[in-house]
């Protein structure tokens, strides 16, 4: 895998690069998040063929989770995850932010994610003796 320090090459599309670090699984999904303004880069929203360059300060929202990443490294291929790992380095903030997040989730489960399946007969007749109610 090729990678390389800003000197030495003159950049890389942010969306290859997004694929590349492993924050999304096509760069089809990296154009898109791209487009709707959830990557940042030094602050400003950008469009997904802007040249990134070694230094650059990255914000990236992947679903519910936001990252705030410098870049370290730049390559257009994309890599097994621990290589993909030194492409950045995670600011402490993100990263402290993140796990309290992910803790948040752990503690807070969502209660919808409890139902499983379609409800059964002593089930659906409580529903429909709930609804008869109002």
């Amino acid at each position: 895998m090729k990678t390389s320090k800003d000197q030495d090459h003159p950049g890389v599309r942010v969306d290859k690069w997004l694929w590349a670090a492993r924050f999304f699984k096509t760069r089809q999904l990296a154009v898109q998040a791209i487009e709707r303004e959830r990557v940042q880069v030094n602050g400003n929203p950008v469009k997904a063929g802007k040249e990134l360059r070694g230094g650059e300060m990255l914000k990236v929202q992947v679903g519910e989770v936001s990252y705030e990443l410098e870049v370290l490294l730049l390559t257009q291929q994309r890599g097994s995850a621990t290589i993909a790992r030194t492409l950045y380095k995670e600011t402490p903030e993100s990263a402290k932010a993140r796990m309290d997040a992910l803790e948040r989730r752990r503690l807070q489960p969502e209660p919808a994610r409890q139902l499983q399946g379609r409800p059964n007969k002593h089930e659906r007749r409580a529903l429909e003796a709930l609804k008869a109610q109002y």
